[in-house]
C-alpha cells in the first residue's frame, strides 16, 4: 500500500504473507519488469514474476527475519532471495549484475495500482498461451456452478 510521507514523497510497504517480514520503498521504482523465465516460474509457482526495482538506499528493511537462497541467473550472475522463515514468501532480491538496486516482488505490496512493468524478458520461455487481454474477466472468484 501506498502513503504520502508528510514531504509528500512515496512511500510503500511490502510484506510477506504473514505479515512477519517487511520491507519500506521510498519513491517510485527506478523500474518495474516481468519476467518469464522457467526460474521465476519455478520460484513463484505462477507463469511469470514481476519485480520491482528500487536503489538500495531507498529499500528500508522493517523486519527481518529473512532467510536466503543464493543461485545463478540466467544472465550468470548470481541472485540471492530473501524469504520469510515463517510463511516462505519470497518477499526481495539482490543481483550481482545489478548492484546498486534491490528486486521487490510487486504483489507483497498488494496495491492494484502499482505501475505497470515497462518490459518483459526472457519472452522466449513465455507460455504461448497466455494472452492476459483475451481472458474472461472476473471482480471476484464467480459462483461455482451447482453440482448434480
Amino acid at each position: 500500500m501506498a502513503f504520502q510521507s508528510p514531504t509528500s514523497t512515496v512511500i510503500r510497504q511490502a510484506q510477506c504473507h504473514c505479515g512477519g517480514l517487511q520491507l519500506e520503498c521510498i519513491g517510485e521504482p527506478t523500474k518495474v519488469s516481468l519476467c518469464h523465465c522457467l526460474d521465476c516460474q519455478r520460484r513463484t509457482g505462477s507463469l511469470f514474476s514481476v519485480a520491482a526495482f528500487y536503489p538500495r538506499d531507498a529499500v528500508r528493511i522493517v523486519s527481518d527475519e529473512a532467510g536466503s537462497f543464493r543461485r545463478p541467473s540466467g544472465s550468470g550472475k548470481d541472485v540471492t532471495f530473501h524469504f520469510c522463515r515463517a510463511c516462505g514468501s519470497n518477499l526481495w532480491w539482490e543481483a550481482e549484475r545489478l548492484p546498486a538496486l534491490i528486486g521487490v516482488a510487486v504483489g507483497a505490496f498488494a496495491d492494484p495500482g502499482f505501475p505497470l512493468p515497462e518490459q518483459q524478458v526472457w519472452a522466449e520461455s513465455r507460455h504461448p498461451w497466455l494472452l492476459l487481454t483475451d481472458l474472461p474477466t472476473h471482480a471476484k472468484n464467480p459462483t461455482p456452478p451447482t453440482m448434480r
